[in-house]
């Protein structure tokens, strides 16, 4: 992001104008330019007041403020650099981050704020700046500050300026949006929008005619290259066999059945004296030998097939050659009876008569009536020892449309409103999906979509954010013993208890000899001791982990402090948020959308 907020602040009196972007609260501007008022009166006056007072302003320059332009650093909490020119006498003020991060590009921030200066120097016809000649042509500085704050080229800002004495505000916005093409003589997207679905057909046309061209050339090559002389010798003779040529595709292969059949060899069945058995007439081993038999009317299919079935495939019994009768076999553990260890086998599964899939068996699918939202949260913690380091908390805001398949091409359009905001601190939307209608107010329009989509992301204030679970790590180096303790204990104000929390602790040093309590899972690999807790009430007393491990070196030895580091992974689900942050229809009695469960989940939470 580069510029957050245009203000016109004369040296005396109150500010003009201010001008924000959407989803930059007004009243974190105000406290950023009066803050800028407060350093400049008291550099003017020449007493250094407190940092108390001042927030602690960290000055960018040689001579503070003196000079017609610059940028300073104000705020104690929250930070702001302000990119400042003096004309005339009114202070024109940019508002960005004052975080040292890719994010923040200042020079943009100063070129926004030269273009504000030329709206003003335009305004007022020169350089001589005042609140008197600004009232005039305040709704068209308003509107030219607008565009400029949401970026806007060279070009389309001389076209604004040409026009900012004109008789229409509306035609001054307006107007300058195809000003940059007609300046630089291209030609609007409607003109050449034809001629692109031209190209693009043609391109398709001219891939499918290289295609069947190529195949035909192919067998013109092949036509040209037989010999006109009768008598002369054939170069076909020294060609080998193409076997490609064979599986050729041919169009008219699938409509000609003869065509297609050709040259597909069917093995011929034996003759009819073949199928027949032979009689064998030596005493013992009288019958009849070979043959086909195509069918037996009067077995059965189960008898036919019985032998498949069989535990060990049939057709070896013993039983066969004794006599005419079968001997019943005596149920024990032989055969396939190993597997059976119950006292009854397991009955018969009767299908039903629709004959159920086996995934709406296993899952029960939940058909959605409407849209759906819901919130999903990372909370991000450092403890050393007992107290709180550092602390971080972003949420996101899904919605979750209707299948393209139900739901066609009509797109999901409704109104919501965002409560529980009081701990927010920075807000930003998908614009392509999402606008604002102020009041925590927000109208969305999207197609429909598969996956879930992202459209609002929030962060909150590093003092309010609410800690589900507070970690210490306490550890001891004795000699050549390294003990470790980690307690936990849940935030009694939690909706519910934490389920299912895992401690995952960095051993220095592989452990030959290791003592833990309660019981934890050790991989060597990853040198990783890890404890799996079901559940942390949230009124008890605190939860210990104990280790305990011999390493190679003794304390005295050690010049370092060996480090040990601890994480933590739990997630909760339910229908209120960790933030207190809840999504609401736009007006009672109106279900636009359904809610889902709120999710929340660790994201680097540890403690050393």
């Amino acid at each position: 992001m580069s510029c957050l907020a245009l203000s016109l602040q004369p040296t005396n009196g109150p500010d003009i104008l201010l001008q924000t972007r959407e989803w930059f609260p007004p009243a974190r501007a105000l406290v950023a330019i009066s803050a800028f008022r407060q350093t400049r009166l008291a550099f003017a006056s020449g007493k250094h007041q407190s940092s108390d007072d001042l927030g602690d302003p960290a000055l960018v320059g040689d001579d503070p403020l003196a000079a017609s332009s610059g940028q300073v650093i104000v705020g104690v909490e929250s930070r702001y650099r302000v990119v400042y020119r003096l004309v005339n006498a009114i202070y024109v003020l940019g508002v960005t981050t004052a975080d040292d991060n890719d994010n923040v590009n200042v020079f943009e921030c100063i070129s926004i704020v030269n273009q504000a200066v030329s709206v003003i120097v335009t305004a007022c016809r020169g350089v001589d700046v005042t609140p008197e000649k600004l009232s005039r042509k305040y709704a068209e500085v308003y509107m030219a500050l607008d565009i400029v704050l949401r970026g806007v080229s060279n070009i389309r800002l001389a076209a604004m300026l040409a026009t900012l004495h004109g008789e229409s505000i509306a035609k001054m916005v307006h107007s300058a949006i195809d000003s940059e093409s007609k300046i630089r003589g291209a030609d609007s997207w409607s003109t050449v929008e034809v001629h692109s679905t031209e190209h693009d057909a043609g391109v398709e046309s001219f891939s499918n005619t290289m295609v069947w061209g190529e195949q035909d050339l192919q067998q013109k090559v092949e036509e040209s290259e037989e010999p006109k002389d009768p008598f002369a010798a054939s170069d076909a003779l020294n060609k080998p066999e193409s076997l490609v040529g064979d599986f050729r595709k041919d169009k008219d292969a699938a409509s000609d059945l003869t065509k297609a059949l050709v040259g597909l060899e069917v093995t011929p069945l034996p003759p009819a004296e073949a199928a027949q058995p032979t009689h064998i007439a030596v005493e013992g081993f009288e019958g009849d030998y070979g043959g086909i038999e195509f069918s037996n009317e009067e077995a059965s299919l189960r008898e036919t097939f019985e032998g498949f079935s069989d535990a060990f495939g049939g057709g070896l019994d013993v039983s066969e050659f004794v006599g005419p009768t079968k001997v019943a076999k005596k149920e024990g553990l032989g055969g396939l009876e190993l597997l059976q260890t119950g006292p009854d086998a397991a009955p018969p599964a009767v299908p039903s008569a629709g004959g159920t899939p086996l995934e709406n068996l296993l899952v029960q699918k939940k058909e959605m009536k409407g849209p759906e939202m819901y919130i999903s949260e990372e909370i991000n913690a450092e403890f050393r020892e007992s107290l709180l380091a550092r602390v971080g908390f972003m949420g996101v805001v899904y919605l979750r449309t209707l299948p393209p398949k139900t739901a066609g091409d009509q797109e999901t359009e409704f109104s919501f409103r965002i409560d529980g905001t009081t701990a927010v601190k920075r807000v930003v939307m998908q614009s392509s999906r999402v606008s604002s209608l102020s009041n925590g107010m927000f109208h969305v329009r999207t197609p429909a979509s598969e996956e879930p989509i992202p459209i609002l992301k929030y962060s909150l204030l590093p003092r309010l954010i609410p800690i589900p679970l507070r970690v210490r790590l306490v550890k001891r180096h004795s000699g050549t013993l390294l003990s470790v303790m980690i307690q936990y204990v849940s935030n009694p104000e939690l909706p519910a208890p934490l389920n299912d929390v895992t401690f995952i602790l960095k051993l220095p040093v592989d452990p030959t000899l290791l003592k833990v309590s309660p019981k934890a899972v050790l991989n060597r690999s990853e040198r990783e001791l890890k404890w799996h807790v079901k559940e942390i009430p949230l009124k008890g007393s605190p939860g210990r982990l104990k280790a305990r491990m011999p390493v190679d070196s003794s304390e005295d030895d050690v010049e370092d402090e060996i480090e040990v580091v601890c994480y933590v992974k739990f997630s909760m689900q339910g229908t209120k948020s960790l933030s207190g942050v809840s999504l609401w229809p736009a007006s009672e009695g109106k279900t636009d959308f359904y809610m889902g469960d709120h999710k929340v989940e660790t994201g680097t939470y540890m403690c050393n």
